[in-house]
């Protein structure tokens, strides 16, 4: 099976060619890398041969080879090393790397990869430098502290990976350049009060104006700052404790 394959660009635009997401275009030709956010290759052990740069992502992926020959992407955690082996059990050691059912990994663990619906994959915790802790279990939930500091409950049967995600200091990378950013395929972002008024809710006006509504909006119309959650959300009772909010709200 390929782990990778050429990616096609569309430029932020949909099936009728109209542009659904705002300032993609251009771009570096790049391959979509497969990677194994399941962990479902259970009990059988990994040697990691190499830790590869990815351009879909901010974090490191790690090549793993396993005993039966078949090669698998993962998410390199911080401190993983080639040679390393990693395994995917119910009774795996809690070593950076190696994944477990959340019921299996003892309260104070970092972890990163968190599986939401058990068996989907990891869905949470998955870029460069990110970190969830597990706080504890109660009344037949595991309690995970996530990064932006929202404790949360989940499912104990759900997988996640020991470890912080390595690149730590990707948020302090310094670009250098603007044609950087093009070719990883981002368009310059125009604020709204220097549009026109037909282009955007914060145009139009003369000389430099304020966003002269009662709030901000997006360029769709949609509120833009305060509590824009939904009020009926799934996630609604998993959360034990809300993240802290920001000067808006």
């Amino acid at each position: 099976m390929k782990l990778k394959r050429i990616l096609q660009k569309h430029s932020g635009r949909g099936v009728s060619g109209s542009i659904t997401v705002r300032h993609q275009g251009g771009r570096a030709k790049r391959f979509l890398r497969d990677i194994d956010f399941k962990r479902d290759k259970r009990d059988i052990w990994g040697k990691v041969v190499s830790i590869e740069y990815d351009p879909n992502r901010s974090a490191d992926i790690a090549l793993v080879v396993y005993e039966d020959g078949e090669k698998r992407y993962i998410l390199a955690p911080n401190g993983l090393t080639i040679g390393q082996k990693v395994i995917s059990s119910e009774v795996a050691p809690i070593e950076v790397g190696n994944s477990l059912p959340l019921s299996k990994i003892p309260v104070g663990t970092q972890i990163h990869n968190i599986e939401i619906s058990r068996g989907k994959g990891g869905q949470m915790v998955k870029s460069a430098g990110s970190v969830a802790v597990l706080q504890g279990k109660e009344g037949g939930w595991v309690l995970v502290k996530l990064p932006s500091g929202e404790i949360r409950r989940f499912d104990p049967g759900a997988y996640a990976t020991v470890g912080q995600i390595g690149r730590v200091d990707a948020k302090a990378r310094n670009f250098g350049k603007a044609g950087r950013k093009r070719w990883m395929g981002i368009r310059p972002t125009v604020r709204g009060v220097a549009m026109h008024p037909a282009a955007h809710p914060h145009g139009g006006g003369e000389g430099r104006s304020s966003v002269g509504l009662k709030y901000p909006k997006t360029v769709y119309g949609k509120k833009a700052v305060g509590n824009t959650r939904t009020k009926n959300k799934y996630s609604n009772r998993l959360i034990v404790s809300r993240r802290k909010l920001g000067k808006h709200h």
